[in-house]
């Protein structure tokens, strides 16, 4: 059971009351049972004295003086007197007939009488059977001029004292309560104020310990405990400061943690985890909840359970890729592991881990790229330099005919380098970034009419119908030829990979404001897994075929990067064995 502050003070207060009180009542107890009777005893001692002095003079018989003495004498100290021989007989006693003391006891073994007759003197309190209460004996030897040896005792009832005692111990309990009462009501009145300053540092400290240090602990005395109260307003304050530096330090760390965009793991070494960032979050598809939990129920992935062992047990640092998801959309993580130490200790793990699945694909871009350019310049540089072996020699004169065929295969190889030349220089002034092309309105349909005019010859030569419709008051914002370009490269695509007797459509429309170009066809389709590449350089997905029908491979990474420089997006739709369709969205003029 709980107990209020105040109740353990009037607790306190109060037994300190009763061992006060009990040990004064014991005192005065004490006190009144010896201090009256040895008040009495000394005055017994002196009249007993004198009576011994007067009987020493006034006793010449014993056995006859002695009653009429002990009478007049117990008469005078309003006593009882008794005279006891020097053998222990009773000779004389005021409360008895001379008669009744033959009946009496021997008295030499009183002790007051052995006392009397070895010492001159004594005393004892005992219960007297014959009066039937307590009494005080004191006894005299007669002086030495005693004509006969004898001892005079005085007796006295201590009932008056048992009395006055008991009054007193009335009067005392009378006292105490009152005193107590009155101590009642002070101790609850000091522990009332004791307590509630006490509850006031209480409240302080809940609040200080709740982070609340706005509201002050009340100085109400200047004893210890407003000292107390001092301290602990001076500690709320520096604890305001520490926390408020404490809470910039974790909004900037929030900060930082937040801008990363690599990810972030911290990890006990028991390995559950104590601290992620959004990056890594987004990387492992995790929510916030995973902070708690075990780190091998955030990913199955048996390198990441390697590498943290590792570094536990090697307490060294570790860089080493880990590659995530499937084969069509893996990603490749660069993860930096470092023991987290505390004190000379490894207590965790801090890793790091840095996404550089675009930076594998920009060297897959480039090794692929060299290698389809080194392709492409080696078939017609190599026939090219056969041909014009050959021609060197007496075919011009032997074999006119053939020489001439000769000459227009080196021609066709000649064009097809300079367009692929061609092509490389204006995808590398369109990736430069230094190209600002100069946007107007233009009317639509003018400029698709003319795209596929140009295209119409090859349509015709592989039975393909074109169909090239859009509404004449369409205006586009674009630079003309470079717009002109993007078209090329669609409608001639689209009609390259058509089988004969196909179809090929371009259309536009306006779709949320912007103007939408579409260039579909009847061709084979393009499968899901080549999409995401389409728009690579020299990418073909079928690069035989691609290469048959004359390509450089760079007409979509132009087609993308001039639509990019519109502003616009571009992109394919595709179902293989149905054909694919291109849409290229640009802003209206």
């Amino acid at each position: 059971m709980r107990l209020a502050i105040r109740w353990k003070l009037l607790g306190s207060y109060l037994f300190l009351l009763l061992v006060m009180g009990g040990a004064l009542f014991s005192f005065l107890n004490r006190t009144l049972a010896q201090q009256p009777v040895e008040d009495i005893r000394a005055n017994l001692q002196r009249e007993a004295r004198l009576a011994a002095q007067m009987a020493s003079r006034e006793m010449v018989d014993l056995g006859r003086d002695a009653p009429q003495l002990a009478q007049a004498i117990g008469k005078t100290l309003q006593a009882r007197v008794t005279i006891i021989a020097e053998d222990g007989r009773v000779v004389g006693d005021s409360e008895l007939s001379a008669t009744a003391l033959a009946g009496l006891d021997n008295h030499r073994s009183r002790p007051e009488i052995a006392a009397a007759l070895t010492q001159g003197h004594g005393s004892s309190v005992r219960y007297s059977t014959t009066v039937g209460g307590r009494m005080l004996y004191v006894a005299v030897r007669l002086p030495a001029a005693a004509r006969t040896p004898a001892v005079l005792r005085i007796a006295v009832p201590l009932a008056a004292v048992e009395a006055a005692r008991v009054s007193l111990h009335e009067s005392l309990a009378v006292t105490f309560g009152l005193a107590a009462l009155l101590a009642v009501g002070l101790s609850l009145f000091l522990t009332q104020l004791s307590s509630r300053i006490l509850h006031d540092l209480g409240e302080g400290a809940e609040r200080f310990g709740a982070g609340d240090f706005r509201r002050k602990v009340p100085v109400a005395s200047n004893d210890e405990l407003g000292e107390l109260a001092q301290v602990m307003n001076a500690m709320a304050g520096r604890l305001q400061q520490q926390m408020e530096h404490l809470a910039l330090d974790r909004n900037r760390l929030d900060t930082i943690l937040r801008g990363m965009g690599e990810g972030l793991l911290v990890a006990d070494r028991d390995g559950t985890v104590r601290l992620l960032n959004p990056a890594f979050r987004a990387l492992f598809r995790v929510g916030e909840e995973a902070v708690g939990h075990p780190l091998v129920e955030l990913s199955r992935h048996p390198q990441l359970q390697t590498s943290f062992r590792a570094v536990l047990s090697e307490q060294r640092e570790r860089i080493a890729e880990l590659t995530l998801g499937g084969e069509a959309d893996a990603r490749v993580l660069l993860t930096h592991w470092v023991p987290l130490r505390e004190g000379g200790e490894v207590t965790g793990v801090v890793a790091v881990f840095h996404d550089i699945s675009d930076l594998k694909r920009l060297e897959r871009v480039r090794r692929d790229f060299v290698a389809n350019v080194s392709h492409e310049l080696r078939t017609p540089v190599t026939v090219i330099r056969g041909y014009a072996e050959t021609l060197a020699g007496d075919l011009t004169r032997s074999d006119p005919e053939t020489a001439a065929r000769f000459a227009a295969v080196i021609h066709h190889h000649a064009e097809r380098l300079t367009a692929l030349i061609a092509d490389l220089l204006t995808l590398s002034e369109l990736e430069g970034g230094t190209i600002e092309l100069p946007l107007e309105p233009i009317p639509l349909a003018a400029l698709n009419d003319s795209c596929c005019a140009l295209i119409e010859p090859k349509a015709v030569a592989k039975d393909i119908v074109l169909d090239c419709h859009v509404d004449p008051a369409l205006l586009v914002l674009a630079h003309r030829g470079r717009l002109e370009q993007v078209l090329i490269n669609l409608l001639d695509n689209a009609v390259k990979y058509s089988p004969p007797g196909g179809k090929v459509a371009l259309g536009a429309a306006l779709a949320d404001g912007k103007v939408r170009i579409s260039v579909a066809d009847n061709g084979p389709g393009i499968p899901a897994a080549a999409l995401p590449r389409l728009f690579e350089r020299f990418y073909r997905v079928d690069a035989g075929r691609g290469r048959d029908e004359g390509g450089t491979g760079l007409g979509l990474a132009i087609v993308k990067h001039i639509v990019q420089l519109h502003g616009g997006k571009v992109w394919v739709e595709s179902t293989p064995g149905q054909g694919s369709i291109f849409h290229v969205e640009l802003r209206q003029g």
